[in-house]
C-alpha cells in the first residue's frame, strides 16, 4: 500500500476535552455554510448540551447542519436531543438504530465509531473524542484522557468527502431514498501550513484494511522507536508479527494501555498477551491516573497517527473508523512529549516477573477472556476470512 501524504497542512494537537471542546464550539459558532458531525457517543451532559446548543444556533442562522450518531453508542440520543435539534433545523441521522439491547445480532458489532467534524470544508476535527464531558465517568476515572487534531489544508478534501459520503449512505439506508448532501460549490482546500498528512478510513466496502496497512507500513519501516497509546489493544496476527519483528531488530517499543477500564473483558484478554510482549523486550505501561481513551502512535519521531481506531478486532475488522496519519517531526515530537508526560505522571510499568507470578485464577481469567473475544469475532463471521486476534506468538501466554 503506497500512502501519499499531502503537504501544505496546519495541524493542531488537542489534548482531551479541555482543549478540544472550546476549539470545536468556537468553530461551530463561526460556521457560515455547512457542518458535518459524526460521533459514536453523544451524552446528555454539560458538554453534550453545549455542543447541541451551538449546532442549533448554527442551523437557525442558515448553516446546513448534518449530525450522524451511532445507534448503539448513542442509544439515548433520540430521547435526549432529537426534538430540540429537529426544531432548530438540524438534520439528524442515526446509524443502525438499536431496537433491543439484549438481542445479539452480528450487525451490532458493526458500528459508526468515527469522531469527525467538518466545518465549511475549511476546518476539521479528527480523533478519538466523543461528544461527552471529560468528567462524565465514575469519580476514580475522571477526567478522560484522549486526543484530537484540528486540521486545515489540502488533506481536508478527503475528510470532507468521507463525511459527505457517510451522510449519503446512512440517509439512503435509513429512508431508502438517495439524497445528495448538496455541498456548496467545490471548495479549493488551499495550503494552510507545511505539515504532511493523509486521512484514511476503515469500512466494509473499499477500505477494509487501509488503517491497518498504514500501521503495518510504518512499523515495518521503523528503525528506532515505536510508541503506541491505545485504549483497547488486542492486535491480530499481522500486527503482532510486525511488532515482534521490529523488537527483534532492535526497535524500542513501548505500549501504553488502560489501567482503569470500562470493558474488563478486553482488558483481561489483552493481558493474556503480555508474556509474549515481554519475551522480546516490549515495555507495557498501564495508565492509572484516570480513564484513557486515546488511539495514537508515534514512530521514529516523525510518523504519527491520531484517530478513532483501536488496535483490536472490533475496530480493525468491523467498525467504521477514521484516522489522520501525519509525517512531521514537530507534530510527532509534540505528541511523543505529551505521551511521555502521561506515562511519567499517570502510568505504571508492568514487569515480566510480577506478571509471571500472578495467581492461577488470574491467568485462567485472562485465558478465558481471550478465548471469549475470539469466539465473539467468530460469531460476527470474520474469524475465517479476515484473520483473528491472536498475539505475536499466535497463542495466548498460558
Amino acid at each position: 500500500m503506497d500512502i501519499e501524504f499531502q503537504p501544505g497542512n496546519r495541524l493542531t494537537l488537542l489534548n482531551s476535552g479541555g482543549e478540544y471542546f472550546p476549539a470545536l464550539l468556537a468553530a461551530i459558532d463561526d460556521a457560515k455554510r455547512e457542518i458535518f458531525l459524526e460521533s459514536y457517543i453523544y451524552a446528555n451532559d454539560v458538554t453534550g448540551r453545549a455542543v447541541t446548543a451551538a449546532l442549533c444556533r448554527a442551523a437557525r442562522r442558515g448553516v446546513r447542519v448534518n449530525v450522524t450518531v451511532d445507534g448503539f453508542g448513542a442509544q439515548n440520543f433520540a430521547a435526549d436531543f432529537l426534538r430540540q435539534m429537529l426544531a432548530a433545523g438540524v438534520r439528524v441521522l442515526i446509524y443502525r438504530p438499536e431496537i433491543s439491547r439484549f438481542h445479539f445480532r452480528r450487525h451490532r458489532l458493526r458500528r459508526l465509531h468515527r469522531k469527525l467534524v467538518v466545518i465549511d470544508a475549511r476546518l476539521a476535527f479528527v480523533g478519538g473524542i466523543n461528544i461527552i464531558d471529560d468528567d462524565n465517568a465514575p469519580l476514580e476515572m475522571r477526567p478522560h484522557y484522549d486526543y484530537a487534531v484540528q486540521v486545515e489544508g489540502p488533506v481536508l478534501k478527503s475528510i470532507h468527502l468521507a463525511a459527505r459520503k457517510m451522510w449519503e449512505i446512512v440517509f439512503w439506508a435509513s429512508l431508502k431514498h438517495r439524497l445528495r448532501a448538496q455541498p456548496f460549490a467545490a471548495p479549493e482546500f488551499p495550503v494552510a501550513g507545511e505539515q504532511q498528512a493523509v486521512f484514511l478510513i476503515r469500512d466494509n466496502i473499499r477500505h477494509r484494511n487501509d488503517i491497518l496497512n498504514a500501521y503495518m507500513e510504518a512499523i515495518n519501516a521503523a528503525r528506532e522507536e515505536i510508541l503506541i497509546a491505545n485504549a483497547y489493544f488486542l492486535p491480530g496476527i499481522r500486527f503482532g508479527r510486525a511488532l515482534y519483528n521490529a523488537a527483534r531488530r532492535g526497535v524500542r517499543i513501548t505500549i501504553l494501555l488502560q489501567g482503569k477500564s470500562d470493558h474488563r473483558l478486553l482488558t483481561y484478554a489483552t493481558q493474556a498477551l503480555y508474556s509474549a510482549a515481554f519475551s522480546v523486550g516490549i515495555r507495557v505501561f498501564e495508565y492509572e491516573k484516570s480513564f484513557m481513551h486515546a488511539k495514537v502512535a508515534v514512530i521514529d519521531g516523525e510518523w504519527a497517527t491520531v484517530g478513532s481506531s483501536n488496535i483490536d478486532p472490533f475496530s480493525l475488522l468491523l467498525a467504521k473508523e477514521g484516522n489522520l496519519f501525519i509525517r512531521d517531526r514537530k507534530f510527532a515530537g509534540e505528541l511523543r512529549a505529551s505521551l511521555e508526560e502521561a506515562m511519567r505522571n499517570g502510568a505504571a510499568e508492568r514487569l515480566s516477573a510480577h506478571h509471571a507470578a500472578s495467581p492461577w485464577h488470574s491467568r485462567l481469567r485472562r485465558w478465558l477472556a481471550y478465548a471469549l473475544v475470539r469466539a465473539l469475532i467468530g460469531l460476527a463471521g470474520y474469524d475465517q476470512h479476515h484473520g483473528d486476534p491472536r498475539d505475536i506468538e499466535q497463542t495466548p501466554e498460558d
